[in-house]
């Protein structure tokens, strides 16, 4: 099992921007489909954004698929969540998700995980 790492996460105003970045050592992420799942305190884990291991295909939730954009990086063997517009809705922490096969929306087909990454926007 690999370990998945989240960076990138912090305080910003409404309006502002973060990206999200998850690896994995030894370019292990590069042959998994990834999503993005966020919760925030007393809600359930919901579903973000994914892409396959061969890039072309993404997913997202409708409520972020405008804001949001997830993008895979070979070259630095890294997954990336581009997050535009923030909204105080979108406080919550983070996690990339790894697995084999396609990037389906459900965090149970998920078995690699890493440990979250604190998004917090305010007013």
């Amino acid at each position: 099992q690999v370990h998945l790492t989240e960076s990138g996460g912090g305080l910003v105003q409404a309006g502002g921007s973060l990206r999200l970045s998850c690896t994995a050592p030894e370019r292990a992420i590069d042959n998994y489909a990834v999503a993005w799942f966020r919760q925030a305190p007393g809600k359930d884990r919901e579903f973000v954004a994914s892409i396959s291991a061969t890039l072309t295909n993404t997913y997202y939730e409708d409520s972020i698929k405008d804001r949001f954009t997830i993008r895979r990086d070979y070259a630095k063997s890294s997954v990336y969540l581009q997050m535009n517009s923030l909204r105080p809705e979108d406080t919550a922490i983070y996690y990339c998700a790894a697995k084999s096969g396609p990037p389906r929306a459900y965090d149970y087909e998920y078995d690699l995980w890493g440990q979250g990454s604190q998004v917090t926007v305010s007013s």
